[in-house]
């Protein structure tokens, strides 16, 4: 079938809201994304849903796929489950939504010359993408993943484009090929590592997705100072698959729970905005989760540090007070709603208010100014 490459990289740029950067733009057209997605793979359909894109069984929906602004999953449950089995399974891998990847690029703002490192190497794409904008030798890729890695080199080989590729995990970065002017993380982050500061020159920025477990993912742009520490605010949203040795599992123990009621609809805090979803977690140190049923919404309020203290909300239709089980001693829903009140009086500051600092102490989130930490 005759390809128009250059004109879908047009109409995929169009449909991206925060147009690129003219660097990045001449960069994707540099590395054409479908260099970089496998002949099978999972994506939004244009009608709504997720569907299998297969290049050999239908081309025409895999290049639809491929040059539009959606996310391609490109692995299931580590890679023991066959992308063709559906959409069941955990989406361990992706090629990004275009438009995801250049926010982040430009976000990073990489320079010809800057020596950058990149953490989760995923398809290639991205890793292509800097070694256009900086050169291929100054560019440094870590993939957790051995066949995601082998893949992802495949890949690039084949594209022409030569960066320094290692099949490791990436919290530990690279310190041999250190320092870096940029760090450039793919995957979601609940807990910088520090090596990452350590590794990169001051002045330098470190720009990841970061998760903290609790209704939104957020964009983090950190600059590292000449005192060993790195700081910066938050600029937007992000959802991305978390580093593997990141993942917030569920691991809530049985035990003997009570019941309480709340008036506070859980929905006022699964539907929180950002600003008071990033207030709420760096208060409170606990995480979410929620599961629709057919005619009510349970929600899950976790302490990571804790398995045996749980908090069940459960919402229904109509109703004036709502059921809340709590197993442990530590009363999580009310923590919670106390932390939302507390985002409330100080004026529902928005994401962009917000900011953290990483030491080698550990990291910490603040409201307008370092010295108003929260938690």
């Amino acid at each position: 079938m005759d390809i128009d490459i250059a004109g879908r990289i047009e109409s995929m740029i169009d449909a991206i809201i925060a147009r690129p950067a003219a660097r990045t733009h001449a960069a994707l057209h540099a590395v054409p994304r479908h260099l970089f997605i496998p002949p099978v793979g999972i994506a939004d359909a244009s009608g709504g849903g997720e569907v299998v894109i297969d290049r050999d069984a239908d081309p025409d929906t895999w290049w639809d796929a491929v040059y539009r602004n959606v996310p391609i999953v490109t692995q299931l449950d580590d890679g023991t489950t066959d992308l063709r089995s559906g959409t069941s399974g955990l989406y361990s891998s992706s090629n990004s939504a275009p438009g995801t990847v250049t926010d982040f690029l430009d976000l990073l703002d990489p320079c010809p010359g800057h020596r950058v490192l990149e953490i989760g190497t995923g398809t290639g794409w991205t890793a292509a993408l800097l070694s256009h904008l900086v050169g291929a030798h100054n560019v440094t890729s870590i993939e957790v993943d051995a066949a995601l890695a082998e893949q992802a080199a495949k890949n690039l080989g084949e594209a022409g484009v030569h960066p320094h590729l290692i099949t490791g995990d990436g919290a530990g970065g690279s310190p041999e090929r250190a320092p870096f002017d940029r760090v450039h993380v793919t995957c979601g982050i609940h807990a910088v590592p520090y090596a990452w500061v350590e590794q990169t020159r001051p002045g330098g920025v470190i720009v990841l997705p970061y998760d903290p477990g609790f209704v939104a993912g957020h964009a983090l742009r950190l600059t590292a100072r000449p005192d060993g520490t790195a700081s910066g605010t938050f600029d937007g949203g992000a959802e991305y698959m978390m580093m593997r040795s990141q993942r917030i599992i569920a691991n809530a123990e049985d035990g003997t729970s009570r019941e309480t009621r709340t008036r506070i609809d859980p929905r006022t805090i699964t539907q929180a905005s950002p600003g008071a979803a990033l207030a709420i977690s760096a208060i409170t140190g606990l995480h979410i989760s929620s599961h629709q049923e057919t005619s009510r919404l349970l929600t899950w309020v976790t302490d990571p540090a804790d398995p045996a203290c749980w908090s069940l909300v459960i919402y229904v239709p109509d109703a004036g007070d709502y059921e809340v089980h709590q197993v442990g001693d530590r009363p999580l829903w009310e923590e919670v709603v106390d932390a939302y009140f507390r985002w409330l009086d100080w004026g529902e500051p928005g994401r962009y208010r917000f900011g953290m600092t990483v030491t080698p102490d550990g990291q910490r989130v603040w409201l307008d100014t370092p010295d108003h930490t929260l938690g």
